[in-house]
């Protein structure tokens, strides 16, 4: 009888792990309708199972069904309150819908957003995400509702304390908004001397791009390029080349490297590239290739508005 218990048991768990098992491979290949079945059949039979109601609320999320990922994540906090990143997720899943309806609307749940984000921190000490949540809302909100610098670079000393990269990232990104460009550029060159990654990069570029200093944006992407090897910087700098009609010449040579050399995991697809080509020949002022570029874009990607556009101005 007790063998008997024991491989019901079993089979009860295998079940278990290869339904969660699935909806995290779904969810991985953003097969998220997909995922939300298998955990919403799931949990039919185990509607306490923690981990499917975390996925549950995972697959909606994605899928931006914000009211049901609130309910999932929800509940998960009301049955481990002492969970951090329940209320994380909370608060996060709040944080996105506030951003979808309107301001007036917003208002009524930001408190619940922060407090949810602030319970998060408070929990968990090494809660990185939650951080960086806290940094991102004090800068984005208006100080009238309780948007606050200093509360923001507080939060970003935490994450230096926990990651120097993250805390000298979240640094720049409160002196950028905050309008003191000369410390946000020192901070996200400090996040490159630490950590070096293509994200820091990024933040740097994207920063020389907001300050209309395109220069110093071609020259950070070529820094990344030379010690990253990644194909998708080819096309970054001669996008920017491209948007602000300079060195002309080194935009055209990376972008044809970069639709010479593509793949899939470039991320942005060549007809991209071909748009950018047709900028440069127009800043050139050869209409006939840039023509030539712009019908290659939209014969690959019809159905985007700006490659129309572009194209009636020739």
């Amino acid at each position: 009888m007790n063998r008997f218990l024991f491989i019901l048991l079993l089979s009860s768990f295998c079940f278990s792990q290869t339904s969660i098992d699935n909806a995290e491979a779904f969810i991985a290949k953003k097969e998220f309708v997909k995922a939300q079945s298998e955990m919403t059949a799931f949990l039919r039979s185990n509607p306490n199972d923690l981990k499917a109601i975390e996925l549950l609320g995972d697959a909606y999320g994605h899928q931006k069904k914000w009211d049901e990922a609130i309910e999932q994540y929800q509940v998960l906090k009301q049955k481990r309150p002492q969970n951090a990143n329940y209320h994380y997720k909370y608060g996060g899943a709040l944080g996105m819908k506030a951003l979808s309806i309107s301001k007036i609307r917003a208002l009524t749940i930001i408190g619940d957003v922060k407090d949810s984000f602030h319970k998060a921190a408070q929990l968990d000490s090494n809660h990185i995400d939650a951080r960086w949540a806290l940094v991102e809302l004090y800068v984005s909100l208006p100080g009238i509702v309780g948007g606050s610098f200093s509360k923001a670079l507080n939060y970003a000393e935490q994450l230096e304390e926990l990651s120097k990269v993250d805390g000298y990232l979240a640094k720049g990104y409160v002196y950028e908004y905050d309008d003191e460009p000369e410390l946000a550029e020192k901070y996200y060159r400090l996040a490159i001397k630490i950590g070096g990654s293509v994200t820091c990069y990024d933040k740097l570029t994207e920063f020389y791009e907001g300050q209309e200093q395109p220069e110093k944006a071609i020259g950070n992407i070529e820094e990344a390029k030379d010690k990253h090897q990644r194909n998708a910087m080819h096309y970054q700098i001669g996008k920017v080349c491209a948007d602000y009609n300079i060195q002309l010449d080194k935009g055209e040579a990376m972008l044809k490297v970069y639709i010479e050399n593509h793949s899939a995991q470039d991320g942005v697809p060549k007809e991209w590239a071909y748009y950018r080509l047709a900028q440069i020949y127009r800043h050139r002022n050869n209409s006939k290739e840039a023509l030539v570029w712009i019908d290659k874009a939209i014969a690959g990607l019809p159905d985007i508005d700006v490659f129309h556009e572009f194209k009636a101005t020739l």
